[in-house]
C-alpha cells in the first residue's frame, strides 16, 4: 500500500496495517504523539486496532515541550 505519512509518500508491503505497526516500522517511539488519520484525531488506545489502507493520509506529530 502507499499512503501519505507526514506529507510524504510512503510504501509498505502489506495491503493494510494498524497505526501501531506503522509506528513500529518507522521507529516512532516518542511519548507525546498526536495521530490523525484522514483528518480525524485517533486516540492512543485505538492505534492497535485502527486500520490504515492504501491512499490514506496519516499524520503522526511528536509534541515537544520546553521553555
Amino acid at each position: 500500500m502507499t499512503i501519505t505519512l507526514n506529507n510524504r509518500r510512503e510504501s509498505f508491503a502489506a495491503e493494510t496495517m494498524s497505526i501501531t505497526r506503522i509506528m513500529d516500522e518507522k521507529s516512532f517511539h516518542f511519548k507525546m504523539l498526536v495521530v490523525k488519520l484522514n483528518g480525524s484525531l485517533i486516540a492512543g488506545e485505538s492505534w492497535p486496532k485502527t486500520v490504515v489502507r492504501d491512499g490514506d493520509r496519516l499524520d503522526i506529530i511528536h509534541l515537544v515541550s520546553g521553555g
